[in-house]
This record gives C-alpha cells, structure tokens and sequence, in this order.
C-alpha cells in the first residue's frame, strides 16, 4: 500500500476532485476566511484559486509525500506566500493562537483520529476564529446511511483511510468548536460518496 500510498492516490484524487462542481463549491466555501490560514489535508492544492483577497498567509499541512509533489504547481502559481508542512492534523507543530482561519475540505473523513485534529484546530485558532470546512459524510436516509457503512471498509482501502459514515457536524461540535452555520445536501454522483456537509464554525477561547 505505501506505493499506492505515495504515488498512484495522489494523482487518483487530484483527478477526482477538480470538477467544476466541487470547484464552485470550494469557492463558496472559503468565501469567509481572512487573515493567516492554516489548510489541514491540503492534498494537492485544489483550494488555492478559491481563496479570497483577504487571506494574507496559507500554511497547508498534508502527510502524503506525493501530495506535495503534484501541489508544487499550484503552490508556485498561488498569489499569497504558501508553506507546505509534512505533518498529521493530529499533531500540529504550531504554537497556541496562531491563525486567523482554519479550512478542511474532505480530509476529516480521513483522518486516523479527527476529534484529535480537532481539538489541534482549536489550539492554534485565535479566540474567535473561524473554521471553514466542506467534507462529505453520513447521510441522513437510512437506506444509504447502511450502505455507507457497509462500504466505509473498502473505501478506506482504495481512498486511504476515507470514512463514507462520519458526521461531520457532531465531529466539529465534539471538537470545540462553535458551530455557526451548517448546509447539508446531496451533489450529484453516487448518495453514499456524496451528502455533503459545509459549515463555518468558531474557536471561542479557552
């Protein structure tokens, strides 16, 4: 798996993930955040056309080798200063309070522990800032909730540790974060790959 890992799923997801449908979706989005932000599972740069004016800085931390080497392109194309950081979600080797803004777009669904990463988010956001996340998960049909957990083993092979069954609300709200605004819904493909969720969300102090 660790060649599959590193160089056969980074091209397979940045294939799969730019559509013009996620693309507009992104965009709408990051259309909040501002300042210094901090991109946990920032994959191979998709998110970086859609980031407004207003952010100054983006640090993106992503474990996967082969993620940064597809990611380089649109890193040195990006507008705003970019710092790419071989690390997990996890585990983040940032100092409390140091990011205006935090993104995550379909990363918690593969996160080994994602109410550890989190509780990471927390940390390093200042009181009051926001967290700006789009990730598909658990759908509310039962008949399809049932397939997603059927499949969330295969999944988890071919996607690299992705979740069809997280709910990705009560992960956020588990973490400590604030919730603010939620939209939910179906894009168009398969259900069990594509109830979304898209959300902002605040880290208020301590």
């Amino acid at each position: 798996m660790g060649l599959y890992r590193r160089h056969v799923f980074p091209w397979l997801c940045h294939k799969a993930m730019g559509d013009e449908e996620t693309a507009r979706r992104r965009r709408e989005a990051l259309a909040g955040v501002s300042g210094e932000v901090l991109e946990i599972g920032f994959g191979t740069g998709h998110n970086l056309p859609f980031y407004p004016e207003a952010v100054t800085r983006i640090v993106g931390v992503e474990p996967n080798r082969g993620m940064h080497r597809i990611a380089a392109r649109q890193v040195a194309a990006a507008r705003v200063p970019v710092d790419l950081v071989l690390e997990r979600a996890e585990e983040l080797p940032f100092p409390d309070a140091s990011f205006d803004a935090a993104v995550s777009t379909f990363t918690l669904c593969s996160l080994d522990d994602p109410a550890a990463a989190l509780a990471e988010l927390r940390r390093v956001l200042r009181p009051g800032g926001l967290f700006a996340f789009l990730e598909h998960g658990l759908a509310p049909e039962p008949k399809v909730a049932r397939w997603q957990r059927r499949l969330t083993p295969l999944q988890r092979r071919v996607g690299d540790g992705c979740h069809l069954d997280r709910k990705i609300d009560s992960l956020v709200a588990a973490g400590g974060l604030t919730l603010e605004r939620l939209e939910t819904g179906y894009q168009p493909g398969p259900k069990v790959a594509s109830y979304l969720y898209r959300g902002l969300a605040r880290a208020n102090g301590p």
